[in-house]
This record gives structure tokens, C-alpha cells and sequence, in this order.
């Protein structure tokens, strides 16, 4: 379950959400989802949260405001070539002075100024899009720096382990039916920590109804340590049950979630000090 739990926290799902993983971490997050419901939970989660943070924030101009301001200044433009004829006088012996024609000047400029409000709604409405790409852009990056920070953590922690001189690494081998197969366990007794070296382990896969139950043996009786799948779902360090004191690890293939006692005939490797 803790294993579980800091796979969630790596970071790793927020990434396959954005589509920033590769095929290889794709294929494992998804193997992933696939075996555990809690995963597959937090996938769904995040997947929700991306969808809400966009409805929330996309804008889409109205295409109904900008039809109606075109039309009105193609209209206002149009009423200069409607305008009545000029009737044709009675000849009469008066003069008459020509009419005083009223200037378009204030058409035209409330007409120029409809098409300058018009782009700039325009320009406005792109340069606000731009803003929102960069806040998605900010928020990928944001995640993938959280990515790298949770491996850089469990990566210190591997280290810190082969660098602790109170732990001993045992390599467990196959038996006679499976010499090919090997398990490496790193323990501490001042700690009474026992750890699986998870990435180098070499097990057939396990079905859906089995596990790998991991026992201690101490004064000849063996000690339950607690269960694990092959193919790893890590490639980290699994922590165990916690134990002082060990004379002989082994791994059995058990029903799963563990059995009381070990099933001798399903023992797959063995290893002593």
C-alpha cells in the first residue's frame, strides 16, 4: 500500500494526463490503473480537475456581436447612397442658392470608431488566450519539477541505503527446480528494516489469485515479511515487515495476501548468511 501511495505522489500520473510521458511510462502507468482501483481513482481525479480548470477558465468570442457590428457599419456606409433626390424646382425669376450639404464626417468617424472597438476586442481576446497557454504552460511545468523532485527523494533514499554500513545485502537464489531465479534483499538488523531490491527481481509472473510472500527464517521458524507481485509494480526499494533478527531469507508463491505459513513445495528461492 505504501508503494501504491508513493507512486501516486511521484507524479507521474499528473504527467500522463498531460501527455507528457514515454511509451514505456505509459504502458506502466496504465498496467497500473489496470491492478489497483486506487490508481485508477486518482487518474479519474486528475483528469476531472484538468477538464473543471479549463471550463472554468476558456472564452470563446461571440461571433452573433461580431456579425451585428459589421453589419451596422456596412449599413451606416450604405445610407450615404440612399439619401432622397433633389426635387426640381418651379422656374420661377428668383435665384435660388444651392442647398448647404451637411458634412459625413461624424458618420464616418463613429463608423471608423465601431471597427477600431472591434479590433481591439480582437486583439484583446488573443492576447488573453496567450495568457491562458502560458498559466498551462506554468502548471506543467510545476508538475513535472514535483516529478523530478519525488524521484530525486526516492533515489537519495536507495543510496542512503547502500551507503548504510549496518545493511547487508543478501542475493536469494533459485532452488533446484529454478536455478535461474533470484531475489537481492537488503537488511539492517540495527534497523530492523528489510528491504526487496524490487527492479533486479527475477520471478515468473504471478497471477491475479497468487503473490510472493517474503519469510524470514529465525531459530528455524520462519517469519512472515509480507507479500509482493512479479513483474514488480516499482522499480524502487519495497520495504518489508520489520525484523531484528534473521538467519535465512526465502520467497514462496502463496494465495493472495499471504498464508500463515509457508508453502514449502512453492519456496522459488532461498538465502542464508
Amino acid at each position: 500500500m505504501e508503494d501504491i501511495k508513493a507512486y501516486i505522489e511521484s507524479g507521474i500520473l499528473e504527467l500522463y494526463v498531460l501527455g507528457d510521458v514515454t511509451p514505456d511510462e505509459r504502458l506502466q502507468v496504465e498496467a497500473m490503473a489496470l491492478k489497483h482501483p486506487a490508481i485508477k481513482a486518482e487518474l479519474d481525479a486528475i483528469e476531472r480537475s484538468m477538464e473543471l480548470y479549463a471550463k472554468e477558465n476558456e472564452i470563446e468570442p461571440s461571433e452573433e456581436l461580431r456579425h451585428r457590428v459589421l453589419g451596422s457599419i456596412l449599413t451606416n456606409f450604405g445610407d450615404d447612397n440612399n439619401f432622397p433626390q433633389k426635387a426640381v424646382p418651379h422656374k420661377t425669376n428668383v435665384v435660388s442658392l444651392p442647398p448647404r450639404k451637411e458634412p459625413n464626417f461624424y458618420k464616418y468617424a463613429f463608423a471608423a470608431s465601431l471597427a477600431l472597438l472591434v479590433a481591439s476586442g480582437v486583439a484583446l481576446i488573443s492576447v488573453y488566450s496567450r495568457l491562458q497557454q502560458s498559466n498551462t504552460q506554468l502548471i506543467t511545468l510545476q508538475l513535472q519539477n514535483q516529478h523530478f523532485t519525488n524521484r530525486v527523494n526516492l533515489l537519495d533514499r536507495e543510496i542512503s541505503v547502500f551507503r548504510d554500513p549496518s545493511y547487508k545485502l543478501l542475493k536469494l537464489e533459485g532452488t533446484a527446480k529454478n536455478p535461474a531465479l533470484a531475489v537481492t534483499v537488503a537488511f539492517s538488523p540495527a534497523r530492523k528494516k528489510v528491504l526487496i531490491d524490487m527492479q533486479n527481481v527475477k520471478l515468473p509472473q504471478n497471477d491475479k489469485d497468487h503473490q510472493y510472500q517474503l519469510w524470514a527464517l529465525v531459530g528455524g521458524k520462519p517469519v512472515d515479511l509480507g507479500v509482493f507481485d512479479a513483474p514488480a509494480d516499482t522499480s524502487q526499494m519495497k520495504e518489508m515487515k520489520s525484523i531484528a533478527r534473521a538467519d535465512a531469507f526465502a520467497v514462496t508463491l502463496e494465495p493472495k495476501g499471504g498464508s500463515i505459513n509457508p508453502t514449502m513445495d512453492q519456496m522459488v528461492v532461498l538465502g542464508k548468511f
